[in-house]
């Protein structure tokens, strides 16, 4: 596992990241949950506003404020200058990931997402030319293979990675409300499934299928949108490529397997 979120392709590490959720339903407490926001909200605000003196200085400002509210508190001192401490190293650690760790291109698309950076003829043109699809949609789309953005090719990879903005043109804000509903329905489907397992091994399997699947839809639209930095993440089921629906199918069907086997032990 660990080697696998260490490698250098940011898509599979994103996926395989997503297992993580699997903890929350094995018994980890849900404040692990607030805390890796917190450190995502840090992540992007250091790079937001890239001024590394006034983030250090913030947390410092905020914990002092805190302590001395609680001035009497000994031990919530000791907890916040902990977690001051961590902050501000997490703090210098995401600087040091973006300029020595991040290629080039990574770095420009992250840019692009933030504002920071703005190139619609370049690095940010799959990006730009996607949300000006989604939006000629309008709430009921121009219809089925009408739509000019897609039907032209002016979107690159609109039938693989960007096919979100294929279903966005020509279905409008209403089929895209759709396609995102079924996606709830299959992953509340799969939390049904994976709550009625005998097995422990079953439940966490399942809990990983919905997982993956989870994160891929929510990459994958909003890397459309442009609120994600572009990464070549499938949209599952929809996503043109042999590969991907042969992987999310393969997922599926072991796990329906999975709960058969349940209704066995059932009558065994």
């Amino acid at each position: 596992m660990i080697l696998i979120l260490l490698q250098p392709d940011a898509g599979s590490t994103l996926v395989f990241s997503s297992l993580l959720f699997v903890l929350y339903r094995e018994g980890l407490s849900p404040y692990f949950l607030i805390l890796e926001g917190l450190f995502i909200a840090l992540f992007v605000l250091t790079l937001k506003l890239n001024n590394l003196p006034l983030v250090i200085g913030g947390i410092v400002a905020v914990t002092a404020i805190v302590i001395f509210l609680f001035k009497r508190n000994r031990k919530l001192m000791l907890t916040m200058l902990i977690g001051a401490g961590i902050l501000i190293t997490f703090v210098f650690s995401v600087q040091f990931l973006y300029n020595k760790v991040l290629k080039p291109h990574q770095k420009v698309r992250i840019d692009i997402v933030l504002g920071l950076t703005s190139d619609p003829r370049g690095k940010g043109y799959n990006v730009n030319q996607s949300k000006i699809a989604i939006g000629s949609g309008k709430l009921w789309g121009k219809g089925y293979m009408k739509g000019t953005q897609t039907k032209y090719s002016f979107v690159p990879e609109q039938s693989t990675d960007y096919i979100f903005c294929t279903v966005g043109e020509e279905f409008g804000f209403a089929g895209s409300v759709v396609v995102l509903g079924l996606y709830l329905l299959l992953v509340l489907r799969i939390i049904y499934i994976a709550e009625r397992q005998r097995s422990p091994f079953s439940r966490i399997y399942a809990y990983g299928v919905g997982s993956i699947i989870f994160f891929h839809v929510v990459i994958n639209i909003g890397m459309t949108i442009g609120i994600v930095p572009s990464i070549g993440i499938p949209l599952p089921l929809i996503s043109y490529g042999g590969s991907s629906l042969l992987s999310f199918t393969i997922m599926l069907f072991i796990l329906i397997k999975l709960d058969s086997n349940r209704m066995g032990m059932i009558y065994a």
